[in-house]
């Protein structure tokens, strides 16, 4: 065996990834034939060194779709509508503060706020409402508009992109969202949403929304048919623009979360079965997270996907590099449209779950900060049961 042959195997990867070294774009195929055993060892190795403690964090929140109308038409969406369809709707401010309010109440901190791309709310609507929502609940985490938004609003208004974070970090946006990069390569990109920005706009957005001192994460969908070059090329873009915000203002991706394509009920499903492509199941899924620990050496957090991969096989993520349990997720409509399997957790469950994986439990905000709040009143079942949160 050559020395290049040996430095390529696996066990010689990780050994030097353990060490503090990073994986070169080259090597990661070598690394993804590993053993999953081999490998997801390999990834929860790395991230006790990156986050030690026996912890693993959740966040409390809710999200809440503002609106359904939506121009992009991605193949793998069954939440939107057309404009014009008669089931559009645009949320009102008693609608979205009534959500609020029954979020505040079980102690959440934060809402993640997406919807289509309406063409009739321009940047003075997201403005408003940012600014109510704002005055109305002021120590609430605002992180909303993902990438696609931003641009869609951009372009709109025929204003930059910089100048509509400007504006609406200005209103009361605290945080950008990863909605929307799904896979970073526009050849796969031009398959399952040729009308939505490309790879090279979504990176550039969060470029701007991490220039400004918002909060960002990087997020990652797999099984559209997609090969490994296509989900490399991804992690090494998000790489490579962290590298670069780290090293230029410090503010980058706080977490990093993947999950796997949900078909069920849309139209790309179809099209990739056609195609003679799987369903990534359980094994796909642990795998691919592990590979992502190990590859993306600068993001600190890496969260498991229980609504997409059920909580069995997100307890057993936080075994293969996940250190974040994700969040309650009160309110789901985007993904689940598509079929995912579970939409809400009460934070008890969520806590227990933890547990039962062998770590502790801990409340963060959306920066990953230590959060004290008071639990849910007593009596307050009633509101978790008419908020569609299991007991």
């Amino acid at each position: 065996m050559t020395a290049a042959e040996q430095t390529a195997r696996p066990d010689a990867l990780i050994a030097r990834v353990l060490e503090g070294g990073r994986l070169a774009r080259g090597e990661a195929p070598a690394l993804w034939e590993a053993p999953l055993t081999q490998l997801g060892a390999a990834a929860q190795a790395l991230r006790m060194k990156k986050v030690p403690a026996r912890t693993v964090t959740y966040l409390v929140d809710r999200n809440i779709n503002y609106t359904n109308a939506c121009v992009t038409v991605c193949k793998f969406c069954a939440f939107y509508r057309y404009p014009g369809n008669a089931d559009v709707y645009v949320r009102t401010k008693d609608e979205i503060g009534r959500k609020i309010e029954e979020l505040l109440a079980i102690g959440g901190t934060r809402i993640l706020m997406q919807g289509g791309h309406n063409p009739d709310l321009g940047l003075p609507w997201h403005e408003d409402l940012l600014r109510w929502i704002r005055a109305s609940f002021p120590t609430l985490d605002i992180d909303a508009f993902s990438p696609s938004e931003i641009d869609h609003i951009a372009r709109i208004e025929n204003l930059p992109v910089e100048t509509v974070l400007a504006r609406l970090a200005e209103a009361g946006l605290t945080g950008l969202p990863g909605g929307g990069a799904e896979i970073l390569d526009d050849e796969v990109r031009d398959w399952i949403s040729p009308l939505k920005q490309k790879t090279d706009g979504w990176l550039s957005v969060m470029r701007g929304a991490q220039a400004l001192g918002l909060a960002t994460s990087a997020t990652m969908v797999i099984g559209f048919g997609e090969t490994l070059v296509h989900r490399l090329n991804h992690l090494e873009r998000l790489r490579r623009l962290q590298d670069e915000a780290l090293s230029t203002h410090g503010n980058g991706f706080t977490s990093f979360i993947a999950w796997t394509m949900q078909l069920e009920h849309n139209d790309l499903g179809k099209a990739v079965a056609r195609r003679g492509h799987k369903p990534s199941g359980a094994h796909t899924y642990l795998k691919h997270l592990a590979l992502c620990r190990l590859y993306l050496d600068n993001i600190a957090h890496v969260s498991a996907s229980w609504p997409t991969q059920g909580e069995g096989v997100a307890q057993v993520a936080l075994g293969f590099g996940a250190d974040d349990f994700g969040s309650t997720m009160m309110e789901e409509n985007v993904v689940s449209a598509s079929g995912a399997m579970e939409c809400a957790k009460t934070v008890e469950a969520i806590r227990r779950q933890i547990r039962q994986a062998g770590f502790e439990p801990v409340q963060r905000d959306t920066r990953y900060r230590r959060v004290e709040v008071p639990r849910a009143p007593a009596g307050s079942t009633a509101l978790l049961h008419a908020a569609g949160l299991k007991i």
